[in-house]
């Protein structure tokens, strides 16, 4: 049995780590009819003795549920999110002894989050990390969620990124990072993303990009639910125009408004987070946040559920990252709704896999296919078998372009518990060249506030912060682009048979 640790940072990765343990939670529920603390349980939760006064794990095979607790830290320089899951309905899954809070923010400054505040709280959240550690068996890996474009989430979120790597150099390092687009209303942030950038090459084992318009990170407490699923400000694009999850939580709401019963929401639903009536939903943006927490919630199916083709996340690293460096990987989700959110058609198998290598699935801007694949690994839930999964690589094989070196470059899982609410899913990750345009994007932006000098002086006045991180930052995404560029060059070369490697007797 192994263990995962999600570590949430700022605002952004407070609210996404909110919908995520509401949703595995309920997922557990579905499957853990008689309520025994078992493995599946075990990898993200501790099921504490509440008559203990040292608060002592109780023994695995006792199997009665006493208190859940999350494997989780929660860190914000606000307290407004944290102290917000402190009053819902999922304040005992948490203690205080796994938060760390303060009043001021960063002020959308990486500076202020990475050496100010990264200096001053270093001591407590690693002593928070060490203890969350202790309580794990066998740790895996620590999953990373957090925002690039404000002060806090990029700069405190990436300074977490390297203790991990000191301390526990041998646990792989999961992160997901939210990018801002290209005209979000926090001018600084290009030049937050890109010091992040440095920060998640050098010290992250496997990198989720997400690309977002403004959701995660939003206030939208003082939005009515009209007002806010209407405003542009939520509209998060997962590729230019073509699909967003502003569309499907709009598509949602239209089935329910239908009057149609075949096209209701299900009273379960995480779409609205347990209220009797989508006009009461306190937060519009949890809808799409949940799709967020859905690609947690499939990435470690395999450790949480037994399946004929387990994967551990050690696997995705080793079989999908070639090159230390590039680790940035393509993420896209079939079906997109999560968990039981509206009484659709199942989507017929074959047409999964296609969805999943279509556009409009994917959680970033790219054309994977215009591309090329150093690997693909496919993440399936359900009744599906081997013979399926053979089937439709072989189908899709065609029209997707592998690199010379690694054209069998697959690599599978079939867990047998499908999502709630769904008879099959897939989650989809590519190891894709096509990453670098929202990186080349993000560089354009900011070399062009860069070069005006604009708004540096917010950033040197902060202990340790020196102008140099700003070169040695562009430089580092630079060489990362020209990487790709270089094995970009190679598309379209023919497949020649390597040597074999000759054993001395």
């Amino acid at each position: 049995m192994t263990q995962s640790v999600l570590v949430q940072v700022g605002q952004c990765g407070n609210q996404v780590g909110c919908r995520f343990w509401d949703l595995v939670l309920r997922e557990h529920a579905n499957v853990n009819k008689k309520g025994i603390y078992d493995e599946a349980l075990g990898n993200f939760f501790r099921n504490v003795d509440t008559r203990s006064t040292n608060g002592d794990d109780i023994n695995l095979h006792k199997g009665i549920i006493r208190s859940l607790k999350a494997r989780a830290v929660l860190v914000d320089m606000e307290e407004g999110v944290v102290n917000e899951l402190l009053q819902g309905p999922l304040r005992d899954v948490f203690d205080s002894k796994q938060l760390i809070t303060d009043v001021s923010g960063s002020g959308n400054n990486w500076a202020v989050g990475n050496k100010q505040y990264g200096s001053l709280y270093r001591d407590r959240i690693l002593e928070v990390i060490r203890k969350t550690a202790e309580h794990c068996d066998c740790l895996q890996c620590f999953i990373l969620i957090h925002s690039m474009g404000g002060g806090t989430g990029s700069g405190l979120g990436t300074f977490v990124l390297s203790l991990l790597e000191d301390e526990f150099p041998e646990v792989y390092r999961f992160v997901t990072s939210v990018y801002p687009s290209a005209d979000d209303d926090v001018i600084t942030s290009p030049y937050n993303s890109v010091l992040a950038m440095k920060e998640l090459t050098e010290h992250a084992d496997c990198v989720l990009p997400i690309e977002n318009q403004s959701v995660c990170g939003m206030d939208m407490s003082r939005l009515s639910c009209h007002n806010s699923l209407s405003s542009a400000r939520l509209l998060w694009l997962v590729y230019g125009g073509h699909w967003s999850l502003i569309d499907i939580v709009n598509k949602i709401n239209q089935m329910a408004n239908s009057g149609k019963s075949a096209n209701a929401i299900k009273h379960q639903s995480t779409l609205i987070s347990g209220q009797s009536k989508v006009k009461q939903q306190e937060k519009p943006f949890d809808a799409m946040n949940n799709i967020v927490a859905n690609l947690l919630l499939n990435l470690t199916s395999s450790a949480r559920f037994e399946g004929s083709l387990n994967m551990d996340l050690n696997e995705i690293t080793m079989n999908l990252v070639p090159f230390p460096q590039l680790h940035y990987l393509v993420s896209s989700l079939t079906p997109l709704y999560t968990l039981a959110d509206v009484n659709i058609p199942t989507r017929r198998l074959d047409q999964m896999f296609t969805d999943a290598f279509s556009k409009d699935h994917q959680l970033m801007y790219a054309d994977p296919k215009r591309n090329l694949y150093l690997a693909c690994a496919l993440m399936v839930r359900g009744n599906v078998q081997i013979s399926d999964l053979r089937r439709n690589i072989e189908r899709l094989k065609p029209s997707l372009q592998f690199i010379p070196w690694n054209q069998e470059g697959w690599k599978t899982s079939l867990c047998s518990v499908p999502p709630v609410g769904h008879t099959h899913s897939l989650l989809a990750l590519a190891n894709n060249t096509c990453v670098k345009s929202t990186f080349t994007d993000l560089k354009d932006r900011f070399v062009k506030l860069y070069k005006k000098k604009a708004h540096i002086h917010h950033y040197l006045h902060v202990d340790g912060m020196e102008q140099s991180c700003f070169t040695e930052a562009n430089n580092s995404l630079s060489s990362l682009i020209e990487e790709y560029n270089q094995l970009d060059a190679t598309k379209g070369l023919p497949v020649t048979n390597m040597p074999r490697l000759s054993i001395a007797s």
